[in-house]
């Protein structure tokens, strides 16, 4: 209307019946493209996180910003569709090569591999491989391992080694997902690098470690329960 028909701001908005203070408003939130960019990197590699799960993370990073303006970002990114689209239509986002290990106990690598006694009844070992002397530090057994697990096998590898490793390269399981997990990183100030969705061969170490378990110890061996073999011995019969 200003430009229309030459009037000034006062006398459009009484026409119109719009407030003066609403027309002149002006954000003062400043760029939010690293905010947007930030949260759009840590969902590409976290895929199952949700704003909130995220808005922890930013805040952990140093980021000063309240959930409420983290979830709009996260919508417009269109990050809470995530969950509609088939699988391979999953991206992720080029990273650069990962580092390899320069020294033992920097970085480790954990994952899953699952077989069955001879009755069919199910069970899982998470085993744990360090990445710079490629040693198997722990392969522990059992028929469903949680996240609260995972946690107990860590402390027991931090005991034993006296301290924990700078980053642990892990899938993106429900357990390695888990807040628990999440927590004792945080406490422990250890980083949790997260392979890309469709992407094995970001924790190739521990993918073949779990391979030449399973040809040269699982199946050529007929278990009958949990209490035989040990961990102890597995570990003992995959070296």
């Amino acid at each position: 209307m200003q430009d229309r028909y030459r009037v000034s701001e006062r006398r459009s908005c009484a026409v119109l019946r719009f407030d003066r203070k609403t027309h002149r408003y002006r954000s003062i939130r400043g760029d939010q493209a690293p905010l947007r960019s930030r949260i759009k990197e840590i969902a590409e590699t976290r895929v199952r996180y949700g704003y909130r799960r995220i808005h922890v993370l930013l805040r952990r990073e140093g980021w000063a910003v309240n959930v409420k303006r983290v979830r709009p970002l996260y919508r417009m990114e269109g990050l809470n569709l995530r969950a509609k689209r088939p699988r391979r239509h999953v991206m992720a986002a080029r990273r650069v090569e990962r580092p390899l290990a320069s020294r033992p106990n920097e970085i480790w690598a954990m994952e899953f591999v699952s077989d069955a006694l001879f009755n069919g009844r199910r069970f899982r070992a998470l085993t744990v491989v360090d990445a710079y002397t490629r040693e198997c530090l722990a392969i522990e057994v059992d028929q469903g391992i949680k996240g609260e697990q995972v946690i107990d096998v860590m402390d027991r590898l931090l005991f034993e080694r006296g301290r924990p490793p700078d980053k642990i390269r892990v899938d993106n399981g429900p357990e390695f997902i888990s807040r628990a997990l999440d927590h004792w990183a945080y406490i422990n100030r250890v980083t949790l690098d997260f392979s890309r969705p469709g992407k094995p061969t970001d924790n190739a170490l521990v993918e073949s470690f779990n391979g030449r378990l399973r040809d040269e110890c699982l199946n050529t061996h007929w278990f009958l329960s949990l209490d035989c073999p040990s961990s102890e011995h597995l570990a003992q019969l995959a070296a």
